[in-house]
């Protein structure tokens, strides 16, 4: 088993040396243990490519039942941990900036307070990444839209606001909403939503199109160039809590939210303490704020 586990330490960061020093092992080690997987197997698995160690067409038919193999392992050394009390785990979230900034630092922290032994890995991305994370079993369970991500199961716990992010200068920085007609006329700093945008779903319904004079990944970039009188743009109200930026942030009208849900393929399929932690997330959705 330890060899599917490299195996899928490797296909995850497209590189031996980086396979080996996330596990702990050698770059040799890591090499002659796929060496040893191809051979027990007759057949080439990897190849290298100009992006990195990738499967062959032959592994590609292969890694599927890799990977199931690795799913029922994982949750038999679930299920002994859960008979045992739920003493060790890993939980693989996929989470949006806002989520992961404000919500799970506090969340982690409460868990571990009740399982010390549990660890978290968690990765930050747009919906897009977040959804092929999930498809590829590189994480456990999303919490992002519950709009996008068709054929997953779905959790809402809460509905967020976006509210509307323009420059201390702009004509509505001192109303108590800004029209979206006007954030229309603005240059707009997008975020890349990697498949959906609950700000362009706002103005299509609206049946405006905005200026789209930018688009960006990172919550904090845009906030800075709207600091910085480049244009305005539609955020979940949660970023504004934890900044600095010298920037107004008002509600829009109509209202825009965004429904965050815990997103999953099977909720019995996750890990045990994946499943502890989405559960204590649920119980706890009416305090996140």
């Amino acid at each position: 088993m330890n060899r599917f586990i490299v195996l899928e330490a490797v296909l995850q960061n497209k590189s031996f040396t980086k396979a080996a020093e996330q596990l702990g092992y050698t770059q040799s080690s890591v090499s002659q243990m796929m060496s040893n997987l191809e051979k027990e197997f007759n057949m080439h698995i990897l190849k290298r490519s100009r992006t990195g160690v990738e499967l062959t067409p032959d592994g590609e038919k292969l890694y599927p039942h890799i990977r199931q193999a690795l799913r029922q392992y994982r949750g038999l050394i679930d299920t002994a941990n859960a008979i045992n009390g739920l003493q060790s785990g890993t939980v693989k979230i996929g989470a949006i900036t806002s989520v992961s900034c404000y919500w799970l630092p506090d969340l982690f922290k409460e868990f571990k307070a009740l399982y010390p032994q549990i660890n978290f890995v968690l990765n930050q991305g747009d919906y897009g990444t977040i959804i092929d994370w999930l498809k590829n079993d590189q994480i456990d369970f999303a919490i992002m839209t519950a709009e996008y991500g068709e054929g997953f199961n779905k959790t809402i716990v809460h509905n967020t606001n976006m509210n509307a992010f323009i420059p201390v200068d702009h004509p509505y920085a001192n109303a108590d909403a800004v029209p979206i007609e006007a954030l229309a006329d603005d240059p707009f700093i997008l975020v890349e939503g990697g498949g959906y945008s609950e700000p362009l779903e706002a103005f299509k319904r609206s049946g405006v199109t905005p200026n789209v004079r930018y688009k960006i990944q990172d919550d904090y970039t845009i906030m800075a160039m709207i600091e910085a009188g480049l244009g305005v743009s539609i955020l979940s109200e949660l970023v504004y809590r934890r900044t600095d930026f010298n920037i107004v942030s008002k509600p829009v009208e109509p209202n825009v939210t965004r429904p965050v849900a815990i997103v999953y393929k099977s909720k019995d399929e996750l890990p045990i303490a994946s499943q502890h932690f989405a559960k204590f997330i649920i119980d706890r959705k009416e305090e996140l704020k």
